[in-house]
């Protein structure tokens, strides 16, 4: 099964560094996030990438060229200014099958064999991991004088998910493959007709938005801590 890796995007928000590199090619722990999920994947038996590129491709291409990581690795430019459904939609004529969905700056413990026959068992066209929501900020439960009765850092906001991405898609979703936008274009109609199921993770996820999103999990990696996105139930080389 291929994997379809989004990571072509200008990534503002970790402006200046991605003045000179893509978003996901920022290092972490000395190697770039790209890489860590590659070799998530194939630590779980993936061994056939493809790159949807865009901005700052000619990285890519340098960091990969000539290299053995252990997988196939082909970088597709599907424009430097394309959004997230084009981009994959670019990548089409590679596909041959059912296939894997994601970005390129998430990482994330979940089993993804588990992904892939929860996807199987439902007979519908889109599969997304989602993991619970919880807001970025703290939380307050005020009186009505204005005297604050709770305060939550960051909690769980109970029943909602969010999407991860790690989607799985059969090839026929690109029969009503209609807009630019993966988010808002693509998925939207699937789950309408009721043609799309969420696999849902309660486990480790992190996606690397911002430089500092990186420079955390840097010190975290730094104090020795393993991998978190490594999940002790993840198979070595497991067939997929």
């Amino acid at each position: 099964m291929k994997v379809v890796i989004l990571c072509g995007g200008q990534g503002i928000r970790a402006f200046p560094f991605t003045t000179y590199l893509p978003k996901p090619m920022l290092p972490l722990g000395g190697t770039p996030v790209l890489v860590h999920v590659i070799k998530n994947f194939i630590r779980q038996g993936f061994h056939e990438f493809i790159l949807a590129a865009g901005y700052r491709q000619d990285v890519l291409h340098d960091y990969f060229e000539g290299k053995d990581i252990g997988a196939s690795i082909t970088v597709v430019d599907t424009g430097e200014h394309a959004d997230t459904g084009s981009r994959i939609g670019h990548c089409r004529h590679l596909i041959d099958g059912p296939f894997i969905a994601t970005y390129g700056d998430g990482l994330s413990d979940v089993p993804m064999a588990d992904v892939v026959a929860f996807h199987h068992r439902h007979d519908a066209r889109l599969t997304i991991t989602s993991v619970p929501m919880y807001s970025q900020y703290g939380v307050l439960s005020v009186e009505g004088n204005g005297a604050i009765a709770r305060f939550a850092e960051k909690p769980l906001i109970a029943d909602y998910w969010v999407n991860a991405g790690f989607m799985v898609m059969d090839p026929a979703i690109f029969d009503d493959w209609h807009g630019d936008n993966l988010e808002r274009d693509i998925i939207p109609p699937l789950i309408a007709r009721g043609d799309a199921f969420t696999y849902r993770h309660d486990g480790f996820f992190k996606s690397f938005d911002s430089y500092k999103d990186v420079i955390e999990a840097d010190e975290l990696l730094a104090g020795g801590t393993p991998p978190p996105w490594i999940g002790r139930h993840q198979p070595e080389e497991r067939a997929a």
